[in-house]
């Protein structure tokens, strides 16, 4: 098993900055990246804001923000940042040449012994993984929004990733504080595929006037404890990203589970996606 010291994330969005986060809190040593120095700084900002709110709540100790703040640093240069880490985690959006792109390169410029992750919800570790020549080092780290607060990581085994990899995922999502479970590489995983199932049904029964959005969510937080009902928590993840997944798994598994419904082409269509717009199942 790999001895993992120094982090690089790439991508300073919602997913790479709250997973930067998480690993600074852990006391390892981070380097974050992005398109633009502008987009890290604003990865940057949003990882100090949720480490003071968290100082505000009594949840994070003012030495414990300050020693995680520190261990950050911007990374313009993906392969420079990539030549001195042990682990890359890749949190770029979910576009499988995008993600074969990015592997290409730090591929070229992490050392021999680096392990190789993607954040992906859905796209193939191993395609992603045959962007590069050492498929054996490449695994799945699916984490969840907000990532700090959220208590999964869902390891995903490539065909090819190998078991010190394996292990070594294991032992980062434990030192992050997760809990974790190891699904094989099969499209949507474990998490995608029942969540974006549920969430397409709730889309349906809406269509069909079975209920409203809100009662619709009242019946799985009330009635089955779910923390947040399937269209809001759509609304959160966003409505694009919903359709792009539900498109894939469609296309992967030809059910008409995942086939996405009219009301979510629509709603895309429209450019109402959730909270990021002001609207989408609900107004924000």
């Amino acid at each position: 098993m790999a001895q993992i010291r120094r982090v690089t994330v790439v991508g300073a969005g919602t997913m790479g900055h709250g997973i930067a986060h998480v690993a600074a809190a852990a006391g390892f040593e981070v380097a974050v990246h992005d398109v633009s120095e502008t987009a890290i700084a604003r990865g940057l900002a949003a990882i100090r804001a949720d480490l003071e709110r968290g100082v505000e709540r009594g949840k994070v100790a003012p030495d414990e923000r300050d020693r995680a703040l520190a261990r950050l640093a911007p990374a313009p240069d993906l392969e420079a940042a990539a030549a001195g880490s042990d682990l890359v985690i890749e949190a770029v959006p979910e576009s499988l040449a995008l993600k074969a792109d990015v592997f290409r390169r730090i591929d070229g410029a992490a050392p021999v012994h680096a392990v190789l992750a993607t954040n992906t919800s859905s796209q193939s570790v191993g395609t992603i993984a045959a962007a590069t020549s050492r498929p054996q080092r490449v695994v799945g780290m699916h984490f969840f929004n907000p990532v700090h607060l959220m208590p999964l990581v869902e390891i995903v085994r490539g065909g090819a990733t190998a078991e010190d990899t394996l292990e070594t995922a294991l032992a980062v999502g434990q030192a992050l504080g997760k809990e974790t479970i190891v699904v094989r590489d099969v499209p949507g995983f474990a998490t995608s595929r029942l969540g974006v199932a549920l969430g397409l049904e709730a889309m349906r029964m809406l269509e069909q006037g079975v209920a409203s959005a809100e009662d619709i969510d009242r019946a799985m937080t009330l009635g089955y404890r779910h923390p947040m009902g399937p269209l809001r928590l759509t609304d959160l993840v966003g409505l694009d990203v919903r359709l792009a997944i539900a498109e894939h798994l469609w296309a992967e598994l030809a059910s008409e589970v995942f086939r996405p419904p009219e009301i979510l082409r629509r709603k895309v269509a429209e450019g109402r996606l959730g909270k990021k717009t002001g609207e989408g199942f609900y107004r924000w």
